[in-house]
């Protein structure tokens, strides 16, 4: 096999698609869709090539603020990294949400519902992730990935409460359809 340069999109049967960050001496670092950063031997057989940099790779050092910028967003942009922009309802923005104990002489927590919904979006967008990565992987059998999308589905049923913050019914959690 060649030398793959930077940039350089390959494909490895348990990783998926990765982008090639460093070319090293005896290895490369590359960027997985599935595995995030690993180092792989420049001897491994297993990646295949699936698109090179259309230019020239760029010695290291001459890369500017705004070029780096540019690479991670494709970067980004490629590995489905960066999260969609979720908008809350606007009658919750600037609120804050009081948990109350029942015992009175314990003080309220209040939390704004910005940093609530945040984590809520996190949750959802990891649940995704965790879905495409069940139906891709190649250990487990058709019978095992319906069994544990039926367990996803079913946490998103129990998340559907938090529907009320979210400003657009294609954001909504759903579970199973009756």
């Amino acid at each position: 096999m060649e030398e793959l340069a930077v940039g350089t999109r390959v494909d490895h049967p348990r990783y998926g698609e990765g982008i090639v960050s460093k070319n090293k001496i005896t290895s490369y670092e590359i960027f997985f869709e599935r595995g995030g950063k690993i180092e792989i031997t420049k001897r491994n057989e297993d990646l295949e090539v699936i698109e090179t940099p259309a230019e020239k790779p760029i010695a290291i050092g001459t890369l500017t603020l705004a070029e780096v910028e540019k690479v991670l967003r494709f970067v980004l942009e490629e590995q489905s990294a960066l999260q969609e922009i979720v908008p809350m309802g606007e009658k919750w923005i600037g609120g804050n949400m009081l948990l109350q104990p029942a015992n009175l002489s314990l003080k309220p927590k209040e939390i704004p519902i910005e940093s609530f919904f945040h984590k809520i979006v996190m949750l959802r967008d990891r649940l995704r992730v965790l879905e495409q990565n069940i139906n891709s992987h190649p250990g487990l059998s058709d019978e095992e990935k319906v069994n544990m999308q039926q367990y996803i589905t079913r946490i998103y049923g129990s998340l559907t409460t938090f529907n009320i913050l979210f400003s657009d019914k294609d954001h909504y959690f759903v579970g199973a359809k009756s």
